[in-house]
């Protein structure tokens, strides 16, 4: 048997046997997701918002206070609306100063600045400082809770109510690990300047050094926030989340049963997610995807495409596997206005739907002529 027939049979036969064992050096398997005995985690992948693994995720629970993540959102968008000032003073009432739980120590009748007490709220988790920014931004905590509960809702936070500013126990006052991570992932993107008073670690206020609770700022300098809580009924509660290279992802934790336990249930999650999730970018922002089927326009095709730059997260070495199918709507009609959402794509996995992105259109497309709109009403009915 000469070479070539040798050689040819040898690769025909090794094939096969990979074909009879299934071996693919590329198909490495993914494990499955921790499981540390909280009660309840999430862990999303920033950039896209996808879900890497959950447990419980829709649970009701007390946040502790997580709740101040809404605390400081609010401020944050008061500062950049320019109704709030961080030099602007606040004076502390006796309400303020008498709040029990974890304080920044600020005293009654002084006035302190907007800054300190943000710092005071997010670093040291400063009840008081919490009060005191409630008041002075709504008057009182009350109608701060009504706010709170109103940026809930339009983040699409379902499960989630607010009765106070800080946490402190109250039956009116719950949340879910997936409406944390819509908050926490809203947070970031839209104030990532502000967002970066999360990653300090002390400060002094009052010539006394405070103390950031999350511990995994000083176990992980990949990781820039966000927030701790705790209270008998939440047990210990943390939000985290790191940036590796371009990749951020943020974890949820809530019901651990000490402080240690939910920082390396957190840090378990963030190192799974990492190791063995990518993030891939689908489509640049403003780019046409697709062209759909229009009638009685002034053409006959319309550009689709997105409005943000789109991502997936996936596992890793998965996205040779990747599949789109586009859904239009099939009786789109001119008019239509640049900007309209009027479809999806559908993202897919081994046959399987990961998830779906929005598509509008990339163009506006007026009525057409008499003719156009009757061709296209006798060709629609067929």
């Amino acid at each position: 048997m000469n070479t070539f027939s040798e050689n040819f049979i040898y690769k025909h036969l090794l094939s096969v046997i990979v074909l009879i064992i299934g071996f693919n050096v590329n198909a490495a398997p993914i494990p499955k997701a921790p499981n540390p005995d909280v009660k309840s985690y999430i862990l999303i992948d920033y950039d896209s918002g996808m879900v890497i693994a959950e447990k419980n995720a829709d649970l009701i629970l007390p946040p502790a206070s997580i709740t101040k993540i809404m605390t400081s959102y609010i401020i944050f968008t008061e500062l950049q609306n320019k109704t709030l000032a961080k030099n602007d003073d606040v004076l502390i009432s006796k309400k303020a100063w008498k709040t029990g739980g974890s304080k920044m120590f600020i005293e009654v009748g002084k006035k302190v600045k907007v800054s300190d007490l943000l710092q005071g709220i997010i670093t040291s988790s400063g009840n008081d400082a919490s009060v005191a920014m409630a008041e002075h931004i709504s008057g009182d905590e009350e109608t701060f809770s009504i706010y709170m509960n109103q940026l809930a809702e339009n983040l699409g936070m379902v499960n989630t109510s607010y009765a106070n500013s800080t946490g402190l126990p109250n039956d009116n006052l719950f949340t879910t690990a997936r409406d944390i991570s819509l908050l926490a992932r809203s947070l970031i993107k839209t104030f990532p300047n502000e967002y970066k008073l999360y990653s300090k670690k002390e400060y002094i206020y009052n010539e006394i050094k405070q103390y950031s609770r999350n511990k995994l700022l000083y176990l992980d300098d990949t990781v820039d926030g966000m927030k701790t809580g705790y209270t008998k009924k939440a047990g210990y509660c943390l939000v985290s989340s790191a940036l590796r290279g371009k990749k951020r992802l943020i974890s949820v934790v809530l019901g651990a049963k000490s402080p240690e336990h939910r920082t390396n249930a957190s840090k378990s999650l963030l190192e799974y997610g990492f190791r063995f999730f990518e993030t891939h970018k689908l489509y640049e922002q403003n780019n046409i995807v697709t062209e759909g089927n229009i009638f009685g326009g002034s053409q006959q095709k319309i550009k689709l495409g997105v409005l943000e730059d789109e991502y997936i997260s996936i596992p890793r070495r998965q996205i040779k596997n990747i599949k789109t199918k586009y859904v239009i709507d099939q009786n789109l009609t001119a008019p239509v206005q640049k900007g309209e959402s009027i479809g999806y794509a559908v993202i897919q996995l081994q046959g399987e739907n990961i998830t779906t992105i929005k598509l509008y259109a990339m163009e506006s497309v007026d009525e057409g002529s008499f003719y156009r709109k009757t061709l296209d009403s006798i060709l629609r009915k067929f």
